[in-house]
């Protein structure tokens, strides 16, 4: 099995991305029965999903795993709604600073994810 798996350069002053050095990791330490693959995207709004595309074109992977950074957290989450809106609170690494802009025109707004996480009750 080929797992992508993506984290993003630093920004926002830092020198280092959490979200690239555990992909570096774990592709370096390896996941027996698998193949990992990484992809470091840039973290500028529209040039990160382009950049993903095409490595996902290329690879053709049978699994993606995209990291990120979500400062304040003291663990390894999983989102639990994406959302189609771009809304910075601060400028990228080219400077856009998008508020409230849909990422995909005529999509929904947000779509909740299914994995099952621990602790979570069934509804």
């Amino acid at each position: 099995m080929k797992v992508l798996l993506t984290g993003f350069e630093p920004f926002g002053g830092e020198t280092i991305n959490p979200s690239w050095e555990v992909a570096k990791r774990v592709s370096s330490e390896g996941v027996e029965g698998a193949e990992i693959v990484t992809a470091l995207l840039p973290t500028v709004f529209g040039k990160s999903i382009n950049e993903a595309v095409r490595v996902i074109e290329e690879l053709k992977p049978d699994l993606v795993i995209s990291l990120g950074q979500a400062g304040g957290r003291a663990e390894i989450t999983v989102e639990r709604v994406a959302i189609n809106i771009s809304d910075a609170g601060s400028p990228d690494n080219d400077n856009n600073q998008p508020v409230d802009i849909p990422i995909i025109e005529g999509r929904a707004k947000a779509r909740p994810c299914h994995l099952p996480r621990p602790g979570w009750r069934e509804c």
